[in-house]
């Protein structure tokens, strides 16, 4: 009896020290678990991502470290080489499982992360064009111009090409135009500028320009553009306001226009702001 309370003692004692260690592997890991959550939630805050999001990655980051600081601590008296191996095969076969999943969850965090838009921006993705109403971890919600709402896969997002139209503070408007062989360029140019100047938006730098694109049997066909502050005007709008104003102010000169041109304008419609007029 006495020998086996002696063989019990040596080994609390020879483990004393395995045992401080692992307790001490387990409070560092929980420092560090506090201080890493606390740093990614002010960042996260910083760029103003949705609370129950933050509150998510947060708790993860949290927990992934405190369980990594578990294990370290238990191989402190146990060889876990078998466990780890386990779940790394079980983490193996959920993720081929949930592989599209996973991917837009990825997607969705990055997303969250980099801040390409945010909700309420205007943007162009995949062949949509509209304001962002969500962005969740799995998907983000949009409504099209044309009022249909449409959710995109984050992992789609990601992909493909981004233009955010909410923050471009300046945009360029192109006016296709046609006058009659005979009309005079000069006249017609200066008569396009003056009329482009007094669009309500209008941005003189860079400046406006009126440039000959050909000459046809029937007509000569000009090219005019220019730039808009888009917190003053939509840029479809300054497009509608200028055509008007410059059909105007060449009858006013005798200059008719047998037809405006329809070629598509360069940018995309609108970008979901109304107008100030």
């Amino acid at each position: 009896m006495q020998f086996l309370f002696e063989r019990w003692a040596t080994q609390i004692l020879d483990g004393i020290p395995n045992l401080l260690t692992a307790i001490a592997i387990f409070v560092v890991a929980l420092y560090l678990a506090r201080v890493s959550a606390n740093f990614l939630v002010g960042v996260l805050h910083r760029r103003r991502v949705v609370s129950n999001v933050v509150s998510l990655l947060s708790h993860g980051l949290y927990w992934t470290i405190v369980m990594v600081g578990l294990v370290m601590a238990l191989q402190r008296f146990f060889d876990v080489t078998a466990f780890l191996a386990g779940l790394g095969i079980i983490g193996f076969t959920v993720g081929f499982a949930l592989q599209d999943v996973m991917k837009n969850f990825a997607a969705g965090i990055i997303l969250l992360l980099q801040q390409p838009f945010r909700v309420g921006e205007a943007i162009n993705v995949a062949g949509f064009d509209g304001t962002i109403l969500a962005i969740d971890l799995r998907a983000t919600e949009m409504s099209t111009f044309d009022g249909r709402l449409v959710s995109i896969p984050n992992a789609t997002i990601l992909t493909n090409p981004i233009t955010n139209f909410t923050r471009a503070a300046r945009r360029r408007v192109d006016i296709p135009l046609q006058v009659p062989p005979g009309a005079d360029l000069e006249v017609t140019r200066s008569t396009v500028l003056n009329a482009i100047r007094q669009t309500p938006g209008f941005v003189s730098d860079p400046a406006p320009t009126v440039v000959l694109q050909q000459f046809g049997d029937k007509a000569i066909d000009l090219s005019g553009a220019f730039w808009v502050d888009v917190s003053k005007n939509n840029p479809d709008v300054a497009r509608d306001i200028a055509l008007t104003r410059i059909k105007a102010d060449l009858e006013r000169r005798n200059i008719a226009t047998p037809a405006a041109a329809q070629g598509n304008n360069q940018l995309p419609s609108g970008d979901g702001r109304q107008s100030d007029q």
